[in-house]
């Protein structure tokens, strides 16, 4: 029972809708979560975790059917973060493959493409990541030096990338490259089938202040070679111009993810200090504990009215780069305030890796940082003021 006074809308409360979040949270609680210690331990999850969901239908959940996807859409992609969240799930790369690499082969692939990848990601055959991130660029994907030429009937990249979400476990890699041009019209999208294929190496698994279940990594391209069909859709120079109309989706994700995580920190929390006594009380009756609690509900509320809001507007084909950027800034910076103060009352327990709210700590850092910084954010706000 979640601590806030929050129904869900009409429009994520229907029948199927609740199935659906049933099933899910099961696969998750039942096969999943009693490994999660494992996973960290590995830095990685298992292979065929990724096979067993898309034999329980979620992968490419949203993707239309007519490409083995399962013809939901955005709802379902948001059950999914929130579910994994909610049961205690570390490293599970789903959304990034579901909610962010599947959707540019379907908005910019050509129907060969289409047809050829994501049949595959529904199933788990293929597991997607996407390589944007390079020593020295981080957010700034105007200047990737990544390179691709053409090369006979196809095409020769070299470069290297860091900190690629699946990086350890995926075989289907967007890949954003230089193709020459000018400005934002230089860069071009490519999808590479990592198997067998000479001139790719991975690098290390990164070593994370955060996300120990996460296989995080680096990536090279020696004189990789791909065919022609790896270049997204059939024009190159439309890559930083895909990049940006998918961006909204990405940050929203990460909202979505801000608020179940600061939702999960507040009910163990509320929980903790029920049970744990100081000078011969619960921790909960004292009023700095309320006062606290209180405020840290507030938040939670706000953040979950405004990302559903959101989420509705997405639904509807409404939501724009300036609000999504406003929810991914705003979101982020209060979950990891948020968590800290949840920490805080569990005291010197909340600090040990032992209990949850301990990782989500570390976890919940880098929310910040990814799908583009927060300072990043607000640059595109101020644009539009």
């Amino acid at each position: 029972m979640s601590v806030l006074d929050f129904k869900n809308p009409d429009w994520y409360a229907e029948e199927d809708i609740n199935m659906f979040r049933d099933a899910v949270h099961k696969f998750y609680a039942k096969e999943m979560a009693p490994h999660s210690e494992e996973f960290r331990k590995n830095k990685k999850v298992d292979r065929k975790y990724w096979n067993m969901a898309g034999d329980m239908g979620l992968l490419n959940c949203a993707i239309p059917e007519e490409y083995g996807g399962g013809g939901g859409d955005y709802r379902h992609e948001m059950i999914i973060q929130e579910e994994l969240i909610k049961a205690n799930v570390d490293g599970f790369g789903l959304s990034l493959h579901n909610a962010i690499v599947a959707p540019y082969i379907l908005h910019y692939g050509t129907e060969e493409q289409k047809q050829k990848w994501l049949p595959k990601m529904a199933t788990g055959e293929l597991v997607g990541a996407i390589a944007m991130s390079e020593p020295g660029t981080g957010s700034d994907l105007q200047n990737v030096k990544t390179n691709a030429k053409k090369d006979g009937n196809g095409w020769v990249i070299n470069g290297s990338k860091t900190f690629i979400t699946n990086g350890g476990t995926a075989n289907l890699i967007v890949v954003v490259a230089d193709t020459g041009g000018e400005g934002k019209f230089s860069k071009s999208l490519f999808v590479i089938e990592t198997d067998d294929l000479e001139g790719f190496r991975r690098g290390r698994i990164l070593d994370k202040v955060g996300m120990d279940a996460q296989d995080t990594a680096e990536l090279f391209f020696d004189d990789m070679k791909v065919p022609a069909d790896s270049l997204l859709g059939s024009e190159t120079g439309h890559g930083f111009i895909q990049l940006m109309k998918e961006l909204p989706q990405e940050r929203l994700n990460i909202a979505i993810q801000g608020v179940a995580q600061m939702e999960a920190a507040l009910e163990m929390t509320v929980e903790y200090v029920k049970e744990r006594k100081a000078f011969g009380k619960p921790v909960i009756s004292f009023q700095n504990t309320q006062f606290e609690l209180a405020e840290c509900k507030t938040i939670v509320q706000i953040a979950k009215t405004f990302v559903y809001d959101c989420a509705a507007k997405h639904l509807r084909g409404e939501l724009d780069t300036v609000t999504a950027s406003m929810a991914k800034y705003w979101v982020t910076d209060k979950e990891c305030e948020v968590i800290d103060r949840c920490l805080q009352l569990h005291g010197g327990y909340g600090f040990m890796n032992e209990y949850r709210i301990g990782r989500m700590y570390r976890d919940s850092r880098v929310q910040r940082i990814y799908g583009g910084t927060n300072e990043i954010m607000k640059m595109v706000i101020a644009r539009s003021l």
